[in-house]
C-alpha cells in the first residue's frame, strides 16, 4: 500500500478508502490510485492464510452484469458445477465500474478462491493478464480462445451469424441492417464475419449489410439503432441484431413507428434469452447455451484445479442453433 500511495502521490488513508470506501474519494484521485494499483500489480493478501481452507471450497465467477440474462444464465451454470462438487461460488460483477472491478480482482488474485470462471467481455484482457500474473487458475467462458495458458468454453459465433443471415436471405431479403455490439469484443467481430459470409453465399455484395454499430448490448442501445433504421433513405427489409436485448429495443422502436414485424420488416437476434420467445412478436434468435457453457466451464476449472499440476488445456467449442420464430416468418420478399 505504501508503494501504491507513493506511485499515486496520495496518503495511505486515501489508498485504503479507494479499496474499501471508493465513494468518498474524488473521481480523479480514485482513477490515479487505480492506475497505480494496476501498474504495480498490487493485491491485498491480508487474511490469506486464514482463508486458505475457505478458498479451496469456493470458485469465483466473474461476469459483467447479472442484470444481463446471458451473464445470469452463465453464472447459474457455474453454480451447478460447483454444487455437484460440493463447492460454493463467489459472484463478481461490475466490470464497467473500475473501483468495483479492482476490488473483485484484488480478492480473486490474492488466492482467496480456488480459481475463476471469467466471462468474456470488455476489460477481460486486463483481468486475464492479472490472473496470469498472480498464477490464479481460470477458464474463459463465452468465447473460444486458442490461448494455450487457459481452458476455454465458447460457441462458434461466425457460424451463428452465418445461420441468421442465411435464413434472412433465403426468405428473400436483399438489404439487411446489422445492429452490432462493441467491436472490441471478438464474438461481435465473429458474428459480423459470419453475416458477411452468408451474403457472399447468396451472391450479395457486402454493401447489402447496412451496419449500425452500438457501444453496448442493451435494450436502450437497440431502441436507438431502431430509430436510426427508420431514418435510412433505403430502409432494409430485415434486421439482424448481435444480441437479443438489442433486438428487443429495435422491436420497440419499430412498433412505436407503426411498422409491423415481420410483414413490414423482419427482425432476428442472438443468444436466445428467455425474453426472446415471450416478446410481443416471438423473436427468431441464434441460441447460445449460456447455462451449458457455464456448467462446462465450471467443471473444467474444478477438474484442472484438482489435478494440482501442469496439464494440457482444453478448448471446447459449442455449436449455436438458429431458433426460427414469428419475427422473421412473414411472406417471402419478392
Amino acid at each position: 500500500m505504501k508503494d501504491v500511495a507513493r506511485e499515486a502521490g496520495v496518503s495511505l488513508g486515501t489508498v485504503s478508502n479507494v479499496l474499501n470506501r471508493p465513494e468518498v474519494v474524488a473521481e480523479a484521485t480514485r482513477t490515479r490510485v487505480l492506475k497505480a494499483i494496476d501498474s504495480l500489480g498490487y493485491i491485498r493478501a491480508e487474511e490469506t492464510r486464514r482463508l486458505r481452507g475457505w478458498a479451496s471450497r469456493v470458485i469465483a465467477v466473474m461476469v459483467p452484469d447479472l442484470a444481463d440474462p446471458f451473464s445470469a444464465a452463465l453464472a447459474s451454470g457455474v453454480e451447478q458445477a460447483a454444487r455437484e462438487a460440493g463447492l460454493g461460488i463467489l459472484v463478481c460483477t461490475g466490470a464497467h465500474d473500475p473501483a468495483q472491478a479492482a476490488r473483485h480482482l484484488s480478492l480473486v488474485t490474492s488466492h482467496q478462491v480456488r480459481g475463476a470462471v471469467l466471462a468474456s467481455g470488455e476489460g477481460a484482457d486486463r483481468t486475464v493478464a492479472a490472473l496470469h500474473r498472480n498464477a490464479v487458475p481460470f477458464v474463459v467462458a463465452g468465447q473460444h480462445t486458442p490461448r494455450p495458458a487457459a481452458c476455454s468454453v465458447g460457441t462458434d459465433d461466425a457460424t451463428g451469424g452465418h445461420a441468421a443471415v442465411r435464413h434472412l436471405t433465403e426468405r428473400g431479403h436483399r438489404l439487411i441492417a446489422y445492429v452490432g455490439g462493441p467491436d472490441g469484443l471478438q464474438r461481435m467481430r465473429d458474428r459480423r464475419r459470419g453475416a458477411l459470409s452468408a451474403l457472399d453465399r447468396a451472391d450479395l455484395p457486402p454493401t447489402a449489410l447496412r451496419e449500425l454499430p452500438c457501444t453496448d448490448l442493451t435494450v436502450g442501445a437497440g431502441r436507438d439503432a431502431g430509430h436510426r433504421i427508420l431514418g435510412l433513405t433505403h430502409r432494409p427489409t430485415a434486421v439482424f441484431c448481435a444480441g437479443d436485448l438489442l433486438a428487443l429495443g429495435v422491436l420497440q422502436a419499430l412498433y412505436e413507428a407503426g411498422l409491423r414485424v415481420p410483414d413490414d420488416i423482419a427482425v432476428a437476434g442472438y443468444d436466445d434469452i428467455a425474453l426472446a420467445a415471450s416478446a410481443v412478436v416471438p423473436l427468431t434468435s441464434v441460441r447460445q447455451p449460456a447455462a451449458a457453457m457455464g456448467l462446462r466451464a465450471g467443471r473444467l476449472l474444478i477438474e484442472d484445479t484438482a489435478r494440482g499440476a501442469v496439464h494440457e488445456h482444453t478448448h471446447i467449442v459449442l455449436r449455436p442453433e438458429l431458433v426460427v420464430r414469428r419475427s422473421t416468418m412473414g411472406s417471402p420478399v419478392r
